[in-house]
């Protein structure tokens, strides 16, 4: 799939993939949803096939002998930026390559990287990040795997960890920041919504805490998970985030058959994780690569529809007279901080919300128990709905008086809005509430 050149013969920088499709007709610049149809590939270098074809191979040829030490200066990090061609796949590979462009599209992220699964993504900026001594300061609650991460796995190599709630005021960042600043703060990591309260961090002012308190080489970047909305309905990097990381397995996959992640962010950060990627070969397979470019020319669709679908779901639950609460975004009270927060940063309310039922794991379990539409299983942004129970599943290797201090009750269900029908969703969780 790559453009080899004169260059490569004589010496010069060869383009790693031909260029990319027009992101303009005439003054128009494209939307995201029509650039997924053909950005960063060219149907005449692959026998004009009209979707990339997966590229099962191990290694790839250079043209000549200076080529491949240019290359592997790339690979090593002696010359910053990458390989300027495809090396071998532990590396880079074509199906990758496009896919990383389009998935820098979507937030305007100077360049992007893909992952065999989210928490490889997340492992990975971790590794390439902080060193022993370091702290990481986070918003809480995190994805579970992601608090053992920090806490238990980095705990043991001497990373220390403080964190603030999600919904933290400016005061509160600024006096978790300032506590931690007496240390060497590597990384600021946020999780937005919070899995799975759905609760909101507040970007803009995790971004002035931290420009307020450090400064030059000492200023940590902010790092945020925006699984949750992103890319459709929330945009982290206009916020002040300096990286975004995904689970692709969720929206941008979207059909529940692949697991894999996603970083972005500018080039800087993006080259200093790309050398640790390399090094522990994180990356993605081709093959669910090219599962994820097909998965991106619908995601507008299935998250707008599944976005809709919500709005329905969640107005019947809201008035159900065995629901104690809805944790959706789109009913956040007005005036309220979270509510505040939406508004500044927000674009949508998404389709994942917490449904808090009157009593506890047994009426949880049996509402569970009695769907048939949605499906009982973890993971979300799938074009099915799904729901599970966070305390006795995803979140169940978190310490008891933790998950209570977050709001990971007995009685909480997470739901994913998918794309059936909203009336057959709401008959199927009006008949599994007869059970509670």
């Amino acid at each position: 799939m790559t453009d080899e050149t004169e260059a490569d013969l004589t010496g010069g920088t060869p383009r790693r993939r031909p260029k990319p499709s027009a992101d303009k007709v005439g003054d128009r610049k494209l939307k995201p949803s029509t650039m997924m149809m053909g950005h960063g590939y060219d149907p005449m270098l692959s026998e004009g096939s009209l979707k990339p074809p997966i590229f099962l191979t191990s290694t790839f040829v250079f043209p000549n002998a200076a080529a491949g030490k240019r290359h592997f200066e790339g690979v090593t990090g002696k010359r910053p930026g990458g390989a300027d061609g495809l090396v071998y796949s532990r590396f880079n590979g074509p199906n990758q390559e496009i896919l990383e462009d389009r998935l820098g599209i979507w937030e305007g992220a100077e360049d992007a990287l893909a992952f065999s699964s989210g928490m490889s993504a997340i492992a990975t900026l971790f590794l390439s990040m902080v060193k022993p001594g370091d702290t990481i300061v986070h918003s809480g609650p995190l994805y579970a795997a992601t608090e053992t991460l920090i806490a238990r796995i980095l705990g043991r190599f001497g990373v220390h960890w403080l964190d603030f709630p999600a919904g933290a005021t400016r005061e509160e960042i600024d006096a978790v920041l300032g506590k931690a600043a007496s240390g060497n703060v590597a990384l600021i990591y946020l999780e937005s919504p919070a899995n799975p309260t759905n609760a909101l961090v507040d970007v803009e002012a995790v971004r002035a805490s931290r420009d307020a308190i450090f400064t030059g080489a000492n200023k940590p970047p902010i790092a945020i998970d925006n699984t949750f909305l992103g890319p459709l309905w929330a945009k982290p990097l206009e916020q002040g985030a300096d990286i975004v990381v995904y689970s692709l397995t969720k929206y941008a996959g979207g059909h529940s058959d692949l697991v894999a992640g996603g970083v972005l962010g500018s080039k800087e950060h993006i080259n200093t994780i790309r050398l640790m990627r390399n090094t522990i070969g994180t990356i993605c397979d081709p093959n669910t690569a090219w599962m994820l470019l097909r998965s991106l020319e619908t995601l507008e669709l299935r998250m707008s529809r599944a976005g809709e679908n919500a709005v329905k779901v969640c107005e019947f639950l809201r008035s159900h007279p065995k629901v104690e609460h809805v944790g959706y975004l789109g009913f956040l009270e007005e005036g309220s901080r979270q509510a505040d927060i939406y508004q500044r940063h927000c674009t949508g309310a998404g389709s994942t919300f917490s449904l808090y039922l009157k009593g506890g794991e047994k009426e949880a379990f049996a509402f569970l128990d009695s769907l048939k539409i949605a499906k009982l299983a973890v993971s979300l942004g799938g074009t099915e709905t799904l729901a599970s129970h966070p305390a006795g599943m995803t979140h169940l290797s978190v310490p008891d008086a933790r998950k209570q201090a977050l709001g990971i009750t007995d009685n909480l269900v997470r739901i994913s809005i998918g794309v059936e029908d909203a009336e057959d969703l709401i008959a199927d969780f009006e008949e599994a509430l007869k059970a509670v």
